[in-house]
């Protein structure tokens, strides 16, 4: 198991058309992930389950990953995060 803690700093935290980006990104990953946020924890490949998160900006969350690639799998979607889901 891997983890890892990132800021949601774009402006309509994980919500729209970026979670789109996001959901597609944790597809290409064999390990189960997660995110955890406020005590709860979610299966972050479902779209329906990151968005009753209601993650906001400039909130953290922390990215779980279980699995034969979780390292590379947290490290990818924590750099999707930072990098504002490809809209720098």
């Amino acid at each position: 198991m891997y983890s890892k803690n990132v800021i949601v700093k774009n402006n309509s935290g994980l919500h729209t058309k970026d979670l789109t980006t996001f959901i597609l990104c944790t597809h290409q990953f064999k390990s189960k992930i997660w995110i955890e946020h406020e005590e709860r924890r979610i299966n972050a490949k479902s779209l329906l389950a990151v968005l009753s998160l209601d993650v906001k900006p400039q909130t953290e969350i922390t990215i779980i990953a279980d699995g034969e690639d979780s390292e590379q799998a947290v490290n990818d979607i924590v750099s999707l995060i930072e990098s504002n889901f490809g809209n720098t």
